[in-house]
Parts: structure tokens; sequence; C-alpha cells
């Protein structure tokens, strides 16, 4: 069969993630990965998303990857926040939280306006699962819509059945314990600990819109792997009634250095430095200690952090935020650490090059707040982990991580710490003798330690393979492909293990 590509006959997808770096990194690699697999995109960001990622959109350029950046204006003046706060994790503020997610539906109309300008219309709108408002685009336009959801499927069904069952309503107390219904494995957990999305007083009109959009998506994208959550795959699929595709690990499309350290943000500190850096040390040997792009320490916190790897003797990278960085901090660093750690430690003040860093052979162990971006990136290079769970979905990570998937070590961590922890006198402070315990027993873990290792290299290696030509996830997102341009009337055809289609 000979298939044409025109233009006009490929699939058109609009991509709408959540203006937050844990949402928004893997988006990014799913318009490539849609764009290497024959598909035009439109990926929907502000200009100040739009300009952290400015040197992955001139790569796109420069590879002529037919997708275009289509930046819409965020309404910061009319909610109340300063202007160019267009990212979550630029928040200061507890209290603008809430209006900052419902300014997101402030999109709908700018972005009916230009899928109506495209010519033929896109074939369909994948949308992260925050913005249940696309739900009414879709709808309204009459094109298929499917949910995107950016955490692992195991927490995506925990919190499915807790909710199905109605479980946060049912507890009262935070603190009591509670197997979650309808699961493959045995999981207890609490609501402080499992506190599902906008399950928070006043934001139950998101939190059931969320809910509505998941249930009349006509599919569910996830950013995992077949190999990994197969069982939880499986239930979640059976449990909704339609198709669920894993099409991860999504942060594997991106192959040589330079993709790798350009993904979310640009970095504080040159990949060069630190390639180099780690170049000089020997295989499995480097700790690598990243909190993501929200969660926050107190200083006292900071302090016990470098007092546990200054303890632990292993070489480390330890990544420090910015809005971390005060005096307090910044004086301890320079009069006391650097000096004691100098020959064996890396300090990354800001954004770091992070999958540059996990996919470098000297990289032994990651200490992480599990956010699933963070993890499956570690997972994906066959990297085992130290989990220090903070919010939302990262307690129910480190739960498949450590107990399901047995490629992590706990620190024990019982309750959340919310990513303003910086203003926070509640936070439970992990103390330094338990991270040094934690980094020790990763590292240094005898026979139980080499085995752990050994499960992270074969999931980084049937990650790979998941990625590949005729892997489960690829053939997943050709099959997803082919969906969407038979929903639209188009017929597909498969030709070298890409979608080319007949208009």
């Amino acid at each position: 069969m000979v298939c044409l590509g025109e233009e006009e006959a490929k699939p058109h997808f609009v991509l709408v993630p959540l203006v937050a770096q844990g949402h928004m990194i893997p988006m990014v690699d799913m318009a490539r990965l849609l764009a290497e697999h024959g598909a035009r995109v439109s990926l929907i960001t502000t200009p100040v998303n739009a300009a952290r990622i400015q040197p992955i959109i001139d790569r796109v350029s420069r590879s002529n990857l037919p997708i275009r950046f289509v930046e819409l204006r965020f309404p910061c003046k009319e909610i109340g926040i300063p202007d160019g706060c267009e990212n979550v994790d630029l928040l200061t503020d507890q209290e603008t939280f809430k209006p900052f997610f419902d300014a997101m539906s402030s999109f709908q109309s700018p972005l009916e306006d230009y899928i109506l300008a495209q010519d033929p219309n896109p074939t369909c709108i994948i949308s992260d699962g925050c913005n249940p408002w696309t739900m009414e685009v879709a709808r309204k336009l009459g094109i298929p819509r499917f949910v995107f959801h950016g955490p692992s499927c195991f927490y995506v069904l925990c919190d499915y059945n807790i909710m199905r069952h109605n479980l946060y309503k049912l507890i009262v107390d935070q603190l009591e314990p509670f197997l979650v219904p309808d699961l493959p494995v045995r999981v207890e957990v609490n609501k402080l600990q499992a506190p599902g999305f906008f399950n928070q007083s006043g934001w139950e009109k998101l939190c059931d819109d969320c809910i509505e959009a998941e249930k009349t998506a006509d599919a569910i994208l996830i950013n995992t792997f077949d190999d990994l959550e197969h069982p939880f795959i499986e239930q979640y699929a059976k449990s909704l009634g339609k198709k669920v595709w894993p099409i991860g690990p999504l942060c594997l499309y991106n192959k040589d250095v330079d993709s790798k350290a350009t993904r979310g943000n640009i970095a504080a500190i040159d990949q060069h430095r630190v390639i180099t850096w780690l170049d000089t040390k020997e295989a499995n040997s480097v700790i690598y200690v990243s909190f993501g792009s929200l969660a926050r320490h107190q200083p006292l916190q900071i302090i016990e952090i470098g007092s546990g790897l200054e303890a632990s003797k292993k070489p480390f990278i330890w990544v420090i935020k910015e809005a971390e960085m005060v005096p307090e901090v910044e004086k301890w660093i320079k009069e006391e650490f650097e000096e004691k750690t100098k020959e064996r430690g890396l300090i990354v003040k800001g954004w770091s090059p992070q999958l540059a860093i996990l996919s470098h052979a000297a990289v032994g162990g990651l200490v992480t707040h599990c956010g699933w971006n963070s993890m499956l990136e570690s997972i994906s290079n066959g990297v085992p982990l130290v989990t220090w769970p903070h919010f939302a979905d990262q307690f129910l990570n480190e739960k498949l991580v450590v107990d399901v998937l047995r490629v992590g070590v706990s620190l024990g961590v019982k309750s959340p710490c919310y990513f303003t922890g910086v203003d926070s006198s509640t936070a439970e402070v992990v103390k330094s003798e338990d991270i040094e315990e934690a980094v020790s027993r990763l590292m240094d873990g005898g026979e139980e330690g080499r085995e752990r290792r050994e499960r992270a290299k074969e999931f980084g290696e049937k990650a790979k393979k998941a990625m590949e030509e005729g892997g489960s996830s690829y053939v997943n997102m050709n099959e997803m492909i082919q969906f969407v341009m038979e929903q639209s009337g188009k017929q597909g055809c498969l030709l070298n293990g890409s979608v080319d289609f007949l208009a």
C-alpha cells in the first residue's frame, strides 16, 4: 500500500498542559514524540513558560519537527499576582493557589479561537488531568479529548478507588489508617498521606470537574510503561471501561546530553561542567539529591541535609533552590559546608540538568521528593532511590517504589511538608543521621542493596525497550494515533514503524 504523507492528512494534536513544571516537562516530551511519529502538534503555553524552554523550541525549529508553541496570555493582574507568575513554582503565597488554578480556565476562549482558525481542524485535544475546562472546548468543537495523567498509574488507581468508595468523606480522622480498596496489592495509607488532588475545602468544584473530565474523556494517556505498572494499568482500564495507553517513559525521548540538559528550564550550571565532574567519579558512586520544582525546606532542614551528606562520606550533587538560599543558608555553606566537602561535593543553586545527571554512569542513587517525573527518570536510568515524600501523590509513589517495585529505601517520613515549607514552623524535620543511614543503605546495602540495584537496572533496560521501535510504549503511541484518525474519519497505515495517513 502507498501512503501519502501530505501535511493536510496528518493528525493534529493540541496539547494543553497545566502550567507547572512537573506537568509541562512530560508534555513537551510528548509533543516531540508525537511529531516523530508523524503527527502535527500545537502545545499551549504562556510567554514565561515558553522562555524557559527556549532551547527546546530552538532545537525543534532546527529539526523541522511540525510543532507550534502557542503562547496564550496568563491573567496575572486579574487574579492579583505579580506579572510573570505564570507557573505554579513561581507562587510564594498559599492563598494564590486557588485563584491560579481557577485562572487556567481563562484559556478556554482563546484556545477555541486558535482551534477554529486551523485548517483542517485539529484531530484531538490532549489535556492535563488538572485542566477539566478543556472538556467544554472539546464538546463545543466536536473534537476527541484524551486526559493525560502525569503521576504514576499506581497513584491514579489508588486515588480513583478511594474516590469511588467515598473514603475521603467517610473517614474523618486524618491519621486513621485504611486499606485502599480494589487493588491487586495490599496498600495501607491515611488521609494525610493520600489527600488526592483538589480534595480540600473550597476546591470542591474543581475536584468534581476533574472527575467528570476523566469520566467523559475518550481515552487516558499515562507517563509510565507496561513492564513497570502492568497490574495497575490493567485494573485502571477495567475500572474506567475505556482505553488506557501507557506511552512512557517520555523522558527517554531525550537521547543526547544537550537534549537531556535543556528539559524544563535553563540550567543554573553548565551541563558540561557537571558531566566533566562526574567523569572523574567511579561508577555508581555519586548520590544525587534533588526535591523537584515545588518542595522547599527551612534553613534548619537544609543544614540537616548537608550534615547527612557530609557524614555519609559519599560523592554527591545537591540541588538547592534559589528560594532556599537565604542568608543563613548561604553563610553556613560558605563558612562550613563547602570547606568540608569540596573534594567530593557539587552544589547546584537553582535549576539542575537532572536527566543528564541521572543518565551518567557515576550516579548510583537519587534522594527524591517522590515526584513521578523524578522517580521515572531515575528508574529509567537504572538508578535506585532514597524516598522522602512531601505532598500530593508522593506518599503513594513512595509505596510503589519501596514496597511494590523494591527499588527504593524509605526515609520514614510520615507527614506532609507543603511547598511553602520555608514559612512553616510545623514541618517535620528529617535528621542528618537518618539521611546518612538511608544513603548508606542505598549505596552500601550489602546483598539487599545489590539486589535493589539489579532490580533498578532491569527496570531501566525494560524502560528503554518500551520506547524503542516495536516496544510496548512505541506500539501504544501508534495505536493511539490510529485510534484518533479512525475517530476523525481518516484512514491510517503503518510505514516503517510510524503512522502515515490517507485523507
